[in-house]
């Protein structure tokens, strides 16, 4: 028993002889003629009016294109293994100044933004708690000081946070 790829492809085996044959009873070159593009009526018998059928299977298939031959393997991994798709080797890594982990040149250690990202968060919490929520915060500069200093003569009229730890190394003021 047939399948059903394998019966549409049979139809269409069918359909592209039957459009060979009518173009070549229509004196048409069939290399030079568009795909499906017979003028019906002149040359196919109509069906009488009462006839008239429901729209069947091959009406409901659009026809796409198909490739001529199988890709071979050679050319399936010679395209996937292209030049341009393998890794490429990065000469511009160096380690961290700060941590000593390894990260790119001119691009800020990941490690160490993490350690940033924490201790801004904590800042943040203690912002928040100060004024008791982020809409009720006043519209002057923020300055962070750290166990063991003073605010300087510029930081008087700015909102200061005062940390109960060690100013970090990389936190600098």
């Amino acid at each position: 028993m047939m399948n059903l790829a394998g019966l549409i492809v049979s139809l269409r085996g069918s359909l592209q002889r039957i459009e060979m044959r009518l173009l070549k009873a229509a004196g048409l070159d069939a290399h030079w003629a568009p795909a499906l593009a017979v003028n019906g009526p002149g040359l196919l018998p109509q069906p009488d009016q009462e006839q008239q059928q429901s729209p069947g299977l091959l009406d409901s298939i659009m026809w796409m294109a198909a490739p001529k031959s199988r890709r071979t393997i050679e050319v399936n991994r010679t395209r996937r293994r292209s030049e341009r798709k393998l890794i490429k080797v990065k000469n511009n890594i160096e380690p961290c100044p700060e941590c000593g982990h390894l990260k790119q040149k001119h691009v800020l250690c990941g490690f160490c933004y993490n350690k940033v990202c924490r201790e801004t968060s904590l800042i943040r919490q203690q912002i928040n708690a100060m004024e008791g929520g982020p809409l009720r915060a006043p519209t002057v500069e923020t300055v962070v000081l750290y166990e063991g200093e003073m605010p300087k003569e510029e930081d008087k009229d700015k909102r200061i946070v005062e940390r109960p730890r060690k100013r970090p190394a990389w936190f600098s003021y």
